[in-house]
C-alpha cells in the first residue's frame, strides 16, 4: 500500500499558499510563488540561461535605461502579479540580492512606475543588457 502523505501533504501546503490574500502577500512569499523555480530561492539562478539576481540587479537599477530593463524583461513584464505586487517583489528582490550593488539613492519601484513599462516587453533581453552594460 502507497503512503498517500507527500500528495495530501504537498496538496495542503500548495491550497494554503494559494489562499493566501492576493493583494496582502509578503513579497517574499510572491518571489517564491512567481521567480523561485527559475532563480532559486537563493536568488542564484542557472547561468547564462537563468540569470543570477545575486547582486545583478543592482547594478543593472543604477545604469540609464537598467531601471526599466528590469521591469520589461519578459519574465517580469508577464508575470501573474498586478503593478503594485510586482513593484513589490523588484523592490524585495534588490533589497535581498542586491543590497551592495543597489545605489544608495535608489527610489523603490511604484505600482505607476510598473505600468508605465511592463507593456513594452522586451524582444532581446540579452542585447538590451548588453547595451546597458557596455559588454
Amino acid at each position: 500500500m502507497r503512503c498517500l502523505f507527500p500528495r495530501v501533504g504537498a496538496a495542503l501546503i500548495l491550497s494554503g499558499l494559494l489562499s493566501l490574500p492576493a493583494h496582502g502577500e509578503d513579497p517574499k512569499i510572491a518571489y517564491w510563488l512567481h521567480c523561485a523555480g527559475c532563480h532559486l530561492l537563493d536568488g542564484t539562478g542557472a547561468p547564462p540561461e537563468v540569470p543570477t539576481l545575486i547582486d545583478e540587479p543592482g547594478v543593472l537599477a543604477g545604469r540609464p535605461g537598467g531601471r526599466e530593463y528590469l521591469i520589461r524583461i519578459p519574465g517580469v513584464a508577464q508575470a501573474g502579479l498586478d503593478d503594485a505586487r510586482l513593484a513589490a517583489v523588484l523592490n524585495y528582490m534588490l533589497e535581498a540580492f542586491s543590497p551592495e550593488t543597489t545605489p544608495g539613492d535608489f527610489d523603490p519601484y511604484t505600482a505607476a512606475e510598473i505600468a508605465r513599462h511592463r507593456a513594452a516587453v522586451l524582444v532581446d533581453p540579452l542585447r538590451t543588457r548588453a547595451e546597458i552594460v557596455g559588454d
